[in-house]
């Protein structure tokens, strides 16, 4: 089916209460995969190309156009998705490349700057037909502030929504990026009064190192949209290197990036289901 606007699908989900899965694509295995696992589950998608990952292959076009064609191509609901973009024109080529929504993330700037810069982004997204996701207090890891204590007031959110008009936020209650260990602690109190002052759908950035039953309990409280990547690269990685383990005379990378693209859907179908369901 054509591909399905990244809004639709988050803004359903909210209404319903549950989550989306929002994966990061690495390369066109893992584009397959979080595809394939949606076509087996049976629930929507959202592909995420970050801004890390066009800096690894040179360039947006290339990969987005994989993407793109693997969304208009699957029987499920696939939105794509430009994520973590700190250059407001990376911001705008998405936009005219197709792209469903973009994440501008002007969270290191000062507040007045992070405003005006993310409302020239939403003005040309919405000009598209396409959403904008922003974030407030930085999603930690990367050295950002999704460290231990920087949480996001649920005052300042409200007001950063309103002066902005994005159409989802990130917020900082607990996670943070590229953890490899599923054990981050929530700040469920703080998600639901950011839920109960927020007029748009939340999102949880570092998802990977929050264990299932915290997730599902944060979605409960208000999350929506739910972002993984870490998680799901290692089970590839795993995958991938057991395949070479297992015969080292084997030279074609196809047989061992499939092992990897396997692995990686089984996982994302769990997490995509977990979502959706709730329950862990």
């Amino acid at each position: 089916m054509p591909r399905i606007p990244t809004g639709d699908l988050v803004r359903n989900a909210a209404a319903r209460r549950i989550g989306v899965g929002a994966f990061n694509v690495i390369s066109l295995e893992t584009a397959e995969g979080f595809v394939s696992a949606a076509e087996r589950a049976g629930l929507p998608v959202i592909l995420q190309i970050s801004e890390n990952c066009v800096r690894y292959h040179g360039g947006l076009a290339p990969l987005a156009a994989a993407a793109l064609a693997l969304a208009d191509a699957s029987s499920a609901s696939v939105a794509v998705h430009l994520d973590h973009a700190t250059d407001e024109s990376l911001a705008m080529s998405a936009i005219d490349l197709g792209f469903g929504s973009v994440m501008y993330d002007g969270a290191t700037l000062d507040y007045a700057d992070n405003v005006a810069a993310t409302r020239r982004v939403v003005d040309a997204a919405h000009a598209a037909g396409v959403s904008v996701e922003a974030e407030l207090g930085e999603i930690g890891g990367k050295d950002g502030a999704h460290a231990p204590g920087v949480r996001t007031d649920p005052g300042d959110a409200a007001a950063f929504v309103a002066d902005t008009g994005v159409d989802a936020l990130a917020v900082a209650v607990g996670s943070s990026h590229a953890m490899s260990d599923r054990v981050a602690r929530l700040d469920l109190d703080l998600i639901a009064r950011i839920a109960e002052a927020v007029p748009v759908p939340l999102v949880l950035h570092g998802s990977s190192g929050v264990p299932d039953d915290e997730i599902v309990a944060a979605i409960r409280a208000g999350m929506t949209k739910i972002n993984v990547s870490t998680h799901l690269n290692g089970f590839f990685t795993r995958a991938v290197r057991a395949r070479l383990d297992s015969d080292s005379a084997l030279v074609d990378p196809r047989r061992y990036l499939a092992a990897g693209r396997a692995d990686l859907a089984v996982e994302s179908e769990r997490l995509l289901a977990l979502f959706a369901t709730g329950s862990a």
